[in-house]
Parts: structure tokens; C-alpha cells; sequence
């Protein structure tokens, strides 16, 4: 198991996983598993994912709401990708802010789908921008932004 951890690791570095592989590799055995987000689509600097609704995301039991924290997860994820896109490889970030202005909740029972671009790379900080919405990217629940620390500076 160990060996392919590491192949794994040497791939992404290398820049040979692509968003899609990383999703369905990497994200079912961390936080953004739990929660299901899965991979949808990606551009040149950009990245997609979805939620699909599950009673376990919920956080008004009344209402059927879906929680804003696994949308706010599942755009985390997608902004590291989507800086990954525009890097051209892999590179370890740390969240240094990430701004969601929730304007509507998310209709129950739609999936929710989290799109997220990097639209400025420094050598220390990329900065991203994106959008949640549950069928209609117009109709946007969440506006999303954020900035993000390189663990090494790109060269």
C-alpha cells in the first residue's frame, strides 16, 4: 500500500493526475469523500465540483436546507484544484481566507454544484474566485472568494 501512496505522490508532483483521478482517488479518503463531492468538469484555470443532496448535509432538519459548511468545503476543494490547473502541477496551499457570501439557500434536493477559477498566481499566493448553485450557474447560492498560501514558492 505504501508503494502506491508513493507512486501516487510522484505522479501528482510530476504532474500526471489529473483533477478527475485526484477526486476519485485522493478526496474519498479525506473530508471532501465524506461529504461526496465529486468531480463535474474542469478549464484551463478552473475547476468543478458537485454535492449531490444527502440528508446527512442538512443542517435544518425542518426545512431540508442543505448546511453551508460542506458547500463551503466542497469550494475549498475546488479552489486547490483550480490553483493546481493554473500552476500547471500539483502544489501544496494552506487557506489563508476563503469568503463565502451565501445570497440564497440551496433548493432542497438539487445538487449543488461548486465552480471555482484561479484567476492570479504570485510566487506566494494565489488568489480565486468562483460560485455555488444548484442547477443554475445565473441563480448562484454563493459567491466565493479566496486567497491561498504556497507551501514552497512557485519558481
Amino acid at each position: 500500500m505504501n508503494e502506491q501512496v508513493e507512486e501516487f505522490r510522484r505522479k501528482m508532483a510530476a504532474g500526471e493526475v489529473s483533477a478527475r483521478d485526484f477526486i476519485e482517488v485522493v478526496a474519498r479518503h479525506n473530508h471532501n469523500g465524506l461529504i461526496g463531492s465529486r468531480y463535474v468538469d474542469e478549464g484551463e484555470n478552473w475547476i468543478e465540483l458537485a454535492l449531490d443532496y444527502d440528508v446527512k448535509l442538512v443542517g435544518d432538519r425542518d426545512s431540508g436546507i442543505l448546511a453551508s459548511g460542506p458547500i463551503t468545503s466542497m469550494c475549498d476543494m475546488a479552489a486547490g484544484l483550480a490553483i493546481s490547473k493554473t500552476s500547471g502541477r500539483f502544489l501544496m496551499t494552506v487557506t489563508i481566507d476563503l469568503r463565502a457570501d451565501y445570497l440564497r439557500p440551496a433548493k432542497v434536493g438539487n445538487a449543488v454544484h461548486g465552480r471555482m477559477e484561479c484567476y492570479r498566481c504570485t510566487r506566494n499566493v494565489a488568489f480565486v474566485r468562483g460560485h455555488a448553485h444548484d442547477g443554475d450557474p445565473g441563480d448562484p447560492i454563493a459567491q466565493i472568494t479566496g486567497t491561498f498560501m504556497f507551501l514552497a514558492p512557485l519558481s
